[in-house]
């Protein structure tokens, strides 16, 4: 089993950040646990290694506020992925 490292609550500006990118996979697998239909506990056992019968405050917040962050990147956040990196300019001697 792949343990992940993650912070209980991801980001949660308007910009993509390291950890967004570093946990897209996550995110994926957030969404479709969701579009599914699959239950906050089964999700978070798995994809986080959490017992949400041990600390069920701590595991669905963690769960809801990644799921939250996913819903975000497939409405927004996608858009910096999508953008090209930025060039450097130099100044011209």
């Amino acid at each position: 089993m792949t343990v992940i490292t993650f912070q209980d609550r991801p980001p949660d500006g308007d910009r993509l950040t390291g950890y967004d990118e570093t946990h897209l996979a996550l995110y994926i697998r957030l969404l479709d646990a969701a579009s599914e239909g699959a239950d906050w506990r089964e999700a978070v056992r798995i994809l986080f290694g959490l017992d949400p019968d041990r600390d069920p405050g701590r595991a669905r917040m963690v769960h809801d506020s990644h799921l939250a962050r996913a819903r975000w990147m497939t409405s927004t956040g996608y858009r910096e992925l999508l953008r090209p990196p930025s060039v450097l300019k130099q100044d011209t001697l």
